[in-house]
């Protein structure tokens, strides 16, 4: 069974962190105190599958002292759990910064007087957990996605660790832009089969079509030109933490060109080790 503990500093990511460790498949329990933490673990030890990867917040909100949950989680530790304190925290001004955008008041702001010095406070009083931390992650610099991408690298398991599929989309603009594209290409410059009649019923899957579209030089330019793109892009939005990438390539009516370049495009990026998917939303609209 795996017990992961979160905590950190009040505004230091917790919430978010849980809500991102949840879509990898951790049960969230919030708030727990400490004297419950062992109870809780028994349980999922004995309970369904639905418990083996249990995720627990605890903070400042729950501790008059922390020896009690120190104990606990020694204890956690030296029985047949797989067991990891995760502890977030941030930079003073961009905690009091997050505060000021979501008008929330610090747990400890009434005893402090400003929130400030309850940041300070609680930074102090969090120090003995904080040292007993496996990961500690910093997350004033974070952007969202990078956030969720890291604690997926982490805790995400072996198969959802840093994986990003790729979504390939072949459009026709005369039937509008795909409204889930992050990246559009538009091969409306390229030679076009529906003026040959023989090729006009077909469409860019035919090896008639495909060979046709691919025998002029600036469509095999071109290509190559946004392999050269894709390969190294990926990796950064892949390290930024996006899941999921959607690339559109369009041109007049999706049937031909667009169909041949989406396809020859997805089997490139399958040999980079990236699940792609590989949709002609109009390759059979007139």
């Amino acid at each position: 069974m795996e017990i992961l503990i979160i905590s950190g500093l009040s505004g230091g990511g917790k919430s978010k962190a849980a809500s991102f460790l949840e879509d990898a498949g951790f049960y969230i329990v919030d708030n727990m105190p400490a004297g419950m933490i062992l109870k809780f673990a028994e349980f999922c030890a004995s309970g369904s599958s639905r418990y083996q990867r249990a995720a627990l917040v605890y903070d400042v909100r729950t501790a008059d002292t922390f020896d009690e949950f120190l104990e606990v989680l020694s204890t956690l530790r030296q029985r047949e759990y797989d067991c990891k304190l995760l502890y977030l925290e941030a930079e003073v001004g961009t905690i009091i910064k997050r505060y000021k955008e979501t008008r929330r008041i610090h747990p400890l702001q009434e005893q402090s007087g400003s929130l400030e010095a309850a940041v300070a406070r609680e930074t102090a009083l969090m120090a003995p957990v904080r040292a007993q931390a496996d990961v500690i992650i910093d997350s004033s610099r974070y952007s969202t996605a990078r956030l969720r991408g890291e604690l997926l690298r982490l805790f995400g398991g072996a198969k959802q660790a840093g994986e990003m599929q790729v979504s390939l989309v072949s459009f026709g603009f005369k039937h509008g832009l795909p409204l889930e594209a992050d990246l559009v290409f538009d091969v409306r410059f390229m030679p076009n089969p529906f003026y040959i009649d023989s090729m006009r019923p077909k469409t860019g899957l035919d090896p008639e079509v495909c060979g046709y579209v691919f025998s002029f030089r600036e469509t095999e330019q071109f290509v190559e030109k946004l392999r050269d793109l894709l390969r190294f892009v990926l990796p950064l939005y892949k390290e930024e933490g996006k899941t999921v990438l959607v690339a559109a390539i369009g041109c007049t009516g999706g049937r031909h060109r667009s169909v041949a370049v989406t396809h020859a495009l997805a089997e490139y990026i399958r040999t980079l080790g990236y699940q792609v998917t590989e949709n002609h939303r109009d390759m059979t609209r007139t």
